[in-house]
């Protein structure tokens, strides 16, 4: 026997010691001696993965050093393995780098771990290294291969991924055909994913579930339900990336009572545990208003990844909760988790809607010290944060100085400044930077529109508006929306189709006067169109909100909150009139608008009147 210890070569010596019969005895107890604690290394570093236990990790890796068996390539292939599950890919390549004889296994594992910890291009690199050391790609390489190309959305590289599976004849393989589904969603080529799932003649949990995550990144969420809907009814075992994909539908969509429903399937399957569907839930319940659940998800899960930490920021951050944000990334830091460029997003969101000038700009320079180099998104924000603090030409000062190209949503962070504070003639100046840019959504030119508008110059804002229908640009539809039992009431300015419409403009007129003598005075001046004050008075008191909250209020029993989102920003007077809403009703509202949560109490707003 023959075995590769450190840069030695040992024979057993048993054949040597055959005429001697005294010492065979001493031979085979040496033999296995040797295997029993090899096996006993191997055995100790797969239980130590599980459990994720670096520093006893460690202490094993550094007696292996020592006995000189760190190149047997079983045992580097587990203590690759273990260092890619405690998120070390660097030791990983190490171990890697130091086999002699690496074997398709030591590639299987080493591109494996660059896919696994978010390193696409290095797994990448070594798919193509393996190849030139002739060692052909099996049933493991193949989907950790795909994985690289999803994390990069390269399809075109997926594609060429995808011939050579087909050449080598993997394409009939259940998991590779399924990294293929799941490549194909994630890259957002959801026609080539279809069609993949549809040939295969076995499906698994991970071509259900890349479809399914495939139509919910595409807002597709009718498709993602029903998908998920069919793979319970063919006894699919869906796993915590299932569930985590279809509570992110729910929570898109808003549909807190069927979001609840699938929390209840994840506790019958004890998926409930899992980081992956806990940072889901958190944004579920957050997005759909109920914050206290989002906390309650947050303390339950007794192990977080860096998405639960997020999802929790982001939570805090939009329904106003600014001081739990600076705490809970106070937390991350002294537990040793290492913030990443969504983690500053979020607490540079909650300084923004809190106008935290000062707080927002030591985040900013505190990023660029842990190594993240701001991205548009960053300075999208610090432009909004500055912005809605009036301090514009500081604002526009960023924008000039930034080292990338400012993207659509930069421009629209100036221009949503200049609106607040009425800065007209840097509003055009940010309207002609985006008119360079070519074909822009109609936020911005609507934007631009109603920046006149708030200063009364009514020719500019109708000039803005008909280049919005000159370039074919259709205006986004104001629509609030709230959720009873499983369905879903939609309402736009004015409207009278409801059911119950009589009932809801009835309440409207009773709750109207209510208001007027606790001292709500209609503030005109958001109608931002060039009409008599009695029209005006008249537009503003039927917008989609309200008719949501009437419709809230004559529905819903006196003890429930009403939860009303809605796809575009508040007005100015509709957050008066909903503040004393809740005075006169003494009920609980809460808005969500395109910007953040409004928990409306007793005439007060969790935004403090900032937003």
């Amino acid at each position: 026997m023959l075995l590769q210890i450190g840069r030695r070569s040992f024979q057993s010596p048993a054949h040597l010691l055959v005429s001697n019969p005294a010492t065979t005895h001493l031979s085979k107890t040496s033999e296995e001696s040797f295997e029993q604690s090899y096996r006993n290394i191997c055995d100790l570093l797969i239980t130590l993965t599980h459990s994720k236990s670096l520093s006893k990790g460690q202490q094993i890796h550094a007696n292996v050093i020592k006995s000189g068996q760190q190149t047997i390539p079983l045992l580097a292939n587990h203590l690759i393995n273990f260092y890619s599950k405690c998120q070390r890919p660097y030791d990983s390549r190490q171990v890697f780098d130091e086999i002699p004889l690496k074997l398709a296994t030591s590639w299987s594992s080493i591109i494996s771990t660059f896919a696994q910890n978010e390193l696409p291009l290095l797994s990448l690199e070594f798919f193509r290294t393996m190849f030139d050391n002739g060692i052909r790609p099996d049933d493991h390489i193949f989907p950790s291969a795909t994985k690289a190309c999803g994390i990069l959305s390269r399809p075109d590289i997926g594609q060429s991924v995808h011939s050579l599976v087909l050449k080598m004849g993997f394409d009939s393989d259940v998991f590779v055909g399924s990294s293929m589904v799941d490549m194909y969603a994630k890259c957002g080529e959801i026609k080539s994913a279809r069609q993949m799932f549809d040939e295969m003649p076995d499906k698994n949990v991970v071509s259900w579930s890349g479809m399914i995550y495939g139509y919910a990144q595409l807002g597709e969420d009718e498709e993602a339900l029903r998908l998920f809907k069919e793979a319970l009814m063919e006894g699919l075992d869906v796993n915590d990336f299932t569930f985590s994909s279809v509570i992110r539908v729910c929570g898109n969509s808003t549909l807190l009572e069927l979001g609840k429903q699938i929390h209840g399937l994840c506790l019958k399957t004890s998926f409930d545990s899992s980081s992956f569907v806990g940072s889901s839930l958190i944004s579920l319940y957050s997005k759909c208003g109920v914050i206290e659940g989002a906390y309650h998800m947050f303390d339950e899960i007794p192990v977080r990844n860096l998405g639960m930490w997020n999802s929790m920021l982001i939570a805090c951050a939009q329904h106003s909760h600014t001081q739990n944000a600076f705490d809970l990334f106070n937390q991350m830091e002294n537990g040793g988790i290492r913030p990443n460029f969504i983690t500053f997003l979020c607490v540079l969101y909650a300084c923004s809607h809190a106008g935290l000038v000062e707080k927002g700009q030591f985040y900013f320079d505190l990023m660029k010290k842990h190594g993240i180099q701001p991205g548009a998104q960053h300075y999208s924000s610090m432009v909004d944060l500055l912005g809605r603090a009036g301090k514009l030409e500081e604002a526009a000062t960023i924008i000039k100085e930034m080292p990338v190209k400012p993207t659509e949503s930069v421009w629209g962070a100036l221009l949503t400044g200049c609106q607040i504070h009425g800065n007209t003639e840097l509003a055009t100046f940010a309207a002609d930077k985006v008119f360079e840019m070519g074909p822009v959504s109609s936020g911005l030119h609507v934007l631009l529109s109603n920046a006149y508008a708030a200063a009364g110059k009514w020719e500019e804002a109708a000039k803005a508006r008909k280049m919005l229908r000159d370039r074919g640009v259709k205006k986004e539809t104001g629509l609030s929306w709230v959720e009873e039992g499983n369905k879903v009431h939609t309402f736009a300015a004015g409207d009278r189709s409801h059911p119950k419409t009589e009932g809801i403009y009835q309440k409207l007129e009773e709750l109207g006067q209510e208001m007027e003598r606790a001292g709500y005075v209609a503030d005109t001046s958001f109608v931002l169109r060039a009409v008599d004050s009695e029209e005006k008075k008249q537009a503003i008191g039927y917008h989609s909100e309200r008719l949501a909250i009437a419709f809230g209020l004559i529905t819903f029993p006196p003890e429930r909150p009403i939860r009303v989102m809605k796809n575009l920003r508040v007005c100015g007077d509709c957050h008066t009139a909903i503040k004393f809403m809740s005075k006169c009703t003494s009920r609980t509202i809460i808005v969500r608008d395109n910007n953040r949560f409004h928990r409306f109490e007793d005439c007060t707003c969790s935004c403090g009147d900032y937003w």
